[in-house]
């Protein structure tokens, strides 16, 4: 199972035969069984007729909206999946010990990640990070001692300002970058994994869905209306496992260069069609990546599938009003 997406303006989505059709305005006509499909994301301008809405929705497969430069619209979906006793308990744990723990649970993982990505391509070249690593420890000390969300998330921010410092040191040079920016990102590192972030946000989000869980009602994040705040809690345990690792990889690979980015005063740094159809096809073999270590199980899951997992894992630590429960994937 996995994400169709479509990139191309101008594509046309229908469904036949239990298949969805896709038709592209160079003649090329693409078919996909339904049946394969968790989602269908479209980045640009297609169209989707409406027996094809109807059918997605009929089966559960949301169907999302994203800009060419990966900012996110919105999402079709059906109400099958709404559990209104699992959300009401959900909201009840919000500014509670429970929030508290379940944070610091994940921004531990969130650090411990980093610095492993982070000395895996500084260890490729031969290259010191361990001022930048050494500063990630010691706001990785402080996290068990924080009394707030809010302290958390200031050593969040510190440490992540010293792993991105990190990661420009250990990228091909043409790649370099100055810090974190985004909304718009002004440069193609950026650009990326803005876009790489949006893409799992809209996984993240999707699952929870499907398990009954309201993605608005998170914990770490504060609440702030249109914004999905559970998504944006569980995303800071991947981002730098599959997003940055991908960007990491698809840059000092050699597999995508400068020339597939563009600029624009309103839309910052954006990636261009050919650029598109590589990251996606890089990302999505990350999240079909398979590996005995991402999860505790007898038995090897990939990206998609843990993620999945992980959300099972919140629910059963929501219902118990237990966040020690949840035990956050942490690579080596």
């Amino acid at each position: 199972m996995g994400q169709l997406y479509i990139n191309e303006n101008g594509a046309h989505l229908s469904i036949s035969a239990n298949r969805i059709v896709v038709n592209y305005k160079d003649g090329m006509e693409r078919k996909v069984p339904i049946e394969t499909l968790d989602g269908i994301v479209i980045l640009g301008k297609a169209q989707v007729t409406t027996q094809c809405v109807e059918g997605l929705l009929t089966r559960g497969i949301p169907l999302s909206y994203f800009s060419k430069g990966g900012r996110y619209f919105g999402r079709l979906v059906s109400p099958n999946h709404i559990k209104v006793g699992l959300q009401r308990t959900q909201s009840s744990l919000y500014d509670t010990q429970f929030a508290l723990v379940f944070a610091q649970r994940i921004i531990d993982a969130k650090l411990k990640n980093q610095k492993v990505v982070l000395r895996r391509y500084a260890r490729k070249d031969n290259i010191d990070v361990e001022d930048e690593v050494s500063y990630i420890s010691f706001c990785l000390g402080k996290i068990p001692n924080t009394e707030t969300i809010e302290e958390l998330n200031g050593y969040e921010g510190l440490a992540a300002k010293k792993y991105f410092k990190g990661i420009s040191k250990c990228i091909d040079e043409q790649f370099k970058f100055n810090g974190r920016n985004k909304q718009p990102p002004r440069d193609p590192f950026n650009s990326m994994i803005s876009l790489g972030y949006s893409i799992l946000m809209n996984e993240i989000y999707g699952s929870l869905e499907s398990k009954g869980l309201n993605p608005y009602f998170g914990f770490m994040h504060r609440d702030s209306d249109r914004h999905p705040t559970l998504v944006s809690d569980l995303l800071e345990e991947w981002r730098a496992t599959i997003v940055d690792s991908t960007v990491m990889s698809l840059i000092n690979g050699h597999e995508i260069n400068k020339n597939m980015f563009g600029y624009e005063d309103d839309d910052g740094c954006y990636i261009n069609r050919a650029g598109l159809d590589v990251f996606l096809k890089k990302l999505e073999k990350k999240m079909m990546t398979s590996c005995n270590y991402l999860y505790r199980v007898d038995y090897t899951v990939n990206f998609r599938r843990a993620i999945s997992l992980q959300i099972d894992n919140l629910i059963k630590a929501i219902k118990e009003n237990d966040a020690t429960i949840y035990e956050p994937v942490i690579i080596r």
